[in-house]
This record gives C-alpha cells, sequence and structure tokens, in this order.
C-alpha cells in the first residue's frame, strides 16, 4: 500500500512538473494573440480583422510545424524512456531541416504574393488593403519560427519544458512593448498602427530562436541542435520519422486548413462576423489551456514507459490523464460562460452586431471546449504516444472535410442561413469525434513500441568510437 502511495505521489509530481509549464506556455501564447487582439482593437475593427485573416497563413504553417513535432516527439518520446539520448538528437536536426524548407515555401508564397493571399481569405478591400503588408512582414518570422518550435518541442518531449516557458514569457513582454511603442508612438517610435505590430511580433521571434540556439548549444541541455544532424540522414530513422510523422503532419495541415477554410467561410460573411470569430477563437484558446497542458504531457509520459517497456503503467497512465483532461474542459467552459457577458464590453470598438454575434460564439464555443479536452488529449497525447497517428488523421479529416466544410458551405452561400447557425455547422466537429474516440482509446489498439534495437546498437557503436579517438 505505501509502495501504491508513492508511485501516486510520484505520478502527480511528474504530472504538474509538466502539465504546469506547458499550460503557462499555451497561456503566454494566448497572451501574445490576445495582447494583438486588444491593441488591434484600439486602431480599429479593419485592423482586427486584416490581422485576423493574414494570421491563418501562420496559423497553417504552426500547424504543419506542430505536426513535424509531434510526429518526432512519437520518437523521441520513447527513445528517452529507453535512455537513448543520441537518437532524439538525430531525430531533433532531422525535423529542423523538414521544418525549415517547409517555411521557406510559405515565406515565398506570403512575402511575393500578400494580395493574392489575402483575396483568397476575404473579399472586404478595406481588409485586404490592410492586410498585405502586415502579411508581408509576417512572412520573415516563418523561418525563424520553424526552428524554434521543434527545438523547444523535442526538448519538451524529454521532459525540459521550463526553457520554452522562458523563452515564451520574454517574447510576450517583447511584443507587447513593442506594440505599445508602434501603436502609441511611445519612446520615439513612429505611430504605424499594423505594420508596427508585425514588426514588433517579427523582432519577438528573432529573440526567440536567439534564445532557444544559445540553450540547444549548450552543455546544460539533455539533448545538444548539432548542426551535422541537420544534414545527416539516416535511412531507418527517416522511414520512422516518415512513417510516423506524415499522419500528424497531415491531420494537422488538412485541420489547420479546414479551419482557415472555415474562417475563410466567416470572412466573407462579413466584417462583423470576422472580427467577433477572431475574438471568440483567442478566449476559446485561453479557456483550453490547461487542456493542452494535459495533451502534451500525457505524450511526454506515457510515451516515456511506453519505451522503457512498462506497458501496464503506460494505460494506467493514460486513463488518469483522460480523466484530468474531461475535468479541465468542463472548467475550461465554465470559464468561457464566466467571461461571455465581460469580453464585449472590454472590446469597446466592436459594433453592436459584431458583440452579439461574440457572445453567441463563446456560448457555442463553450460545449466545443468540453468535448474537445477528450478528443485533445486522447489524439495528441494518447494515441501519438503509442505510435497511433492515422487515427488522429482519419477523425479530422472525415468530420471536418466531409461534414463541417460542405455543410458550411452550403448554408452560408446557398442556403443563406444567419451567421451564427454557419458557424455552429462549422464547429460540430468535436462533438462528432467525440464517442469514436472514446472506443478506439478503450481497444487499445493504439498502444504500440515504435523503437528500434538496431538505432540504439549504432549510437553505442558511435559512441564508443568518438570516444576511442577522443582517447
Amino acid at each position: 500500500m505505501n509502495e501504491n502511495l508513492t508511485k501516486e505521489k510520484s505520478f502527480g509530481r511528474t504530472v504538474l512538473s509538466l502539465v504546469l509549464p506547458i499550460a503557462l506556455q499555451n497561456l503566454i501564447n494566448v497572451a501574445v494573440n490576445g495582447a494583438d487582439v486588444f491593441m488591434l482593437q484600439m486602431i480599429g475593427e479593419t485592423s482586427l480583422s486584416a490581422a485576423s485573416m493574414a494570421g491563418q497563413v501562420y496559423f497553417i504553417l504552426t500547424l504543419i510545424l506542430f505536426g513535424m513535432s509531434s510526429g518526432a516527439a512519437v520518437l523521441t518520446a520513447q527513445y528517452w524512456g529507453k535512455r537513448d539520448t543520441r537518437t532524439v538528437e538525430k531525430v531533433m536536426g532531422m525535423t529542423v531541416r523538414f521544418s525549415v524548407a517547409v517555411s521557406i515555401v510559405f515565406f515565398i508564397v506570403a512575402f511575393c504574393f500578400p494580395r493574392a493571399v489575402m483575396s483568397v481569405l476575404t473579399d472586404v478591400p478595406e481588409v485586404i488593403d490592410e492586410g498585405v503588408p502586415y502579411l508581408r512582414i509576417m512572412a520573415c518570422s516563418y523561418p525563424i519560427t520553424a526552428v524554434t518550435i521543434i527545438c523547444l518541442n523535442v526538448l519538451r518531449s524529454v521532459e525540459r519544458v521550463n526553457i520554452s516557458t522562458v523563452v515564451y514569457l520574454i517574447s510576450l513582454f517583447t511584443n507587447i512593448g513593442l506594440n505599445l511603442c508602434f501603436i502609441k508612438g511611445w519612446l520615439g517610435f513612429p505611430q504605424i498602427g499594423i505594420t508596427g505590430v508585425a514588426i514588433a511580433t517579427v523582432s519577438a521571434r528573432v529573440l526567440e530562436i536567439f534564445i532557444t540556439l544559445v540553450y540547444v548549444r549548450s552543455k546544460s541541455s539533455a539533448v545538444r541542435l548539432r548542426f551535422g544532424d541537420i544534414f545527416k540522414r539516416s535511412k531507418l530513422l527517416s522511414k520512422d520519422f516518415l512513417r510516423y510523422s506524415m499522419p500528424v503532419v497531415l491531420n494537422e495541415m488538412l485541420w489547420g486548413t479546414a479551419i482557415s477554410l472555415s474562417a475563410t467561410v466567416i470572412g466573407h460573411l462579413g466584417q462583423e462576423a470576422i472580427a467577433a470569430q477572431s475574438v471568440a477563437s483567442t478566449v476559446r484558446q485561453l479557456a483550453m489551456v490547461v487542456v493542452f497542458g494535459i495533451a502534451n504531457a500525457t505524450a511526454i509520459i506515457v510515451g516515456k514507459e511506453i519505451g522503457a517497456g512498462r506497458v501496464e503503467r503506460a494505460k494506467t497512465y493514460s486513463r488518469k490523464l483522460m480523466r484530468f483532461s474531461f475535468v479541465a474542459g468542463v472548467c475550461g467552459a465554465a470559464l468561457m460562460l464566466a467571461l461571455r457577458p465581460v469580453i464585449p464590453e472590454l472590446m469597446g470598438n466592436l459594433s453592436e452586431l459584431a458583440a452579439d454575434y461574440l457572445r453567441f460564439m463563446m456560448l457555442a464555443l463553450s460545449f466545443y471546449v468540453v468535448f474537445g479536452s477528450v478528443s485533445a488529449t486522447a489524439i495528441v497525447g494518447v494515441f501519438r504516444a503509442g505510435g497511433d497517428t492515422r487515427m488522429g488523421l482519419l477523425l479530422d479529416v472525415g468530420t471536418l472535410w466531409f461534414v463541417c466544410l460542405p455543410l458550411g458551405f452550403l448554408a452560408a452561400f446557398v442556403w443563406d442561413l444567419d451567421v451564427k447557425w454557419v458557424f455552429v455547422i462549422l464547429t460540430c466537429d468535436e462533438l462528432m469525434k467525440f464517442p469514436v474516440v472514446l472506443l478506439r482509446f478503450r481497444s487499445m489498439k493504439w498502444l504500440n513500441n515504435v523503437t528500434r534495437e538496431e538505432v540504439t546498437e549504432q549510437n553505442r557503436a558511435e559512441v564508443s568510437d568518438e570516444g576511442a579517438r577522443t582517447a
């Protein structure tokens, strides 16, 4: 009994040591977005809508990067449990190579063709004109962000989460400070509105990558980014990386594209609808910061146990973490409902129609948070920890691409339904996924050990050879 109690306390400490920093990081990221939203609405509703639409490009890119890093984490968490840090370093270098290549493509498109991109996202001329310079400047941060996200997420998968908190906290204060300088003209800075907000964000991203690279190149890091690993090719690791990461990348890319297309549908229903959705989305992210913390912690904890060969413990931990996520989702929904009458009043420049849309969207999203909390922990945490990366792809593609988007398009442009009903249809995917997620979780078919003994042996031989040459 005392042994079980000790294990319970150890598990609780591990969960808290991971969930709290990750939740704080998510909160900081939401605060960055929230600060931009709050400050942009001081400039005007048009600037807020323009930044929201232009931000869809960055949103899709970050989801692809998150997919790559999550796919890498399938390997890194399990090899970390196996105590094979050299393989973790190789996977990190390989993932950086792929992510930078993808981000450069996004940079070229957004920097060279910003008006064409904005015209796809919205048909409001004023929003397009405001969004063009914002998008072009933001594009400069894409390759920088790619390296930062991959490195920090790999560090997170080996239980080094505090460095991310430090990086994002410094970035938050830098971003807010520069935003105020460019919007208010403080400290002699020019008042350049939405363009200044973009410059502030890019400056914060530069600071992020500087701190991150200093850390991952230092001896204090659990795993180091070796520049040689970025260009080194390993047949076995590449095969495993593609096998487990590509479904995640496709999942995140198709999910993100679907969310952006949903925003595009709303974007063609008027400036008030765009502004309301922008604010509601930020509040939803705030309500789910703990849920995302639990989901990411689940991937680390369960993946580590599987890699170490402790299968029964992995099953037990996954059940507990799924229960935690449901409770966190209920609390998040309660927070959204509590903030529902407050947020429209704080956003003083919103029109009466936009405020009405916002109140309804927050009500609808409170249900989204409850069901989404369980799905997020299962798909992002449990399934990916066990190498079951295809299930999330099937669930998201099935619900969003074959149900929500077609019906949402018809509701908006054929049936001419009210904005509120269009929004409900576009966001009902979590309700549909919920029963399938529970069935898959209970089947335990998601649990697989994806490590290779030959990879570990090869790394031991490399380390031995390096030691012999050093001697």
